[in-house]
């Protein structure tokens, strides 16, 4: 059998991982489970990734990177704050549609974190991580189109995330397969409600 570098082996696990906690769960998610799901040793979880909390933030990091890269993407060809947020909505908006059993994978592991000192750490770490992105797409938006913010950045970054989670459990709540009329109106809310933060754009409007 030809020999399988961590480097190799790490995206398997992750992509297993992933789908086993869709399917049954994130309690669900050992490290001997997940060996299981890809069919190996569960030493080779370890020997991958040190520690389950690193397995998981992996994971947390593959639910969020797709999303996040599509949204900087759409964010930099913006030429308006609102523009850019309306972008954002929209990449979160179909990461919904094409990923919905992720989005209870992603509160799920939020909830467990709750009660572990371990997997806290790394869920607190990577919320700082999405934060910042958001502040510099913010920061760097207000460069590109002139338009600065009645609030710091950061202030307007946490705003929009935050309302981003409540649309998610709403939706979640709601027992949705998929998102529908009402999630979508609720994210052009939060868009309306976060321009409204931000102040009003220069009177050039620029």
């Amino acid at each position: 059998m030809a020999h399988v570098t961590a480097a190799e082996r790490r995206p398997q696990l992750i992509a297993a991982a992933i789908e086993l906690m869709a399917r049954e769960g994130v309690a669900a998610g050992s490290t001997r489970a997940i060996a299981a799901e890809l069919g190996v040793a569960q030493a080779t979880v370890h020997y991958t990734f040190g520690t389950k909390a690193d397995l998981y933030r992996a994971v947390l990091e593959s639910l969020s990177g797709e999303l996040v890269v599509g949204a900087q993407r759409a964010v930099a060809r913006a030429a308006s704050l609102e523009e850019a947020l309306r972008a954002t909505a929209e990449a979160y908006w179909i990461d919904m549609n094409d990923r919905p059993e992720l989005n209870l994978v992603w509160f799920e592991l939020i909830t467990l974190s709750l009660r572990s000192t371990e997997l806290r750490e790394v869920v607190e770490r990577h919320y700082r991580d999405i934060a910042e992105i958001a502040t510099d797409a913010l920061i760097e938006t207000g460069r590109r189109t002139g338009r600065s913010y009645a609030v710091p950045p950061e202030e307007l970054a946490g705003f929009l995330l935050a309302g981003l989670d409540g649309v998610s459990v709403s939706h979640l709540i709601r027992g949705e397969a998929v998102p529908g009329p009402q999630t979508r109106g609720m994210l052009d809310r939060l868009v309306q409600a976060t321009v409204a933060l931000a102040g009003p754009p220069p009177v050039n409007g620029r």
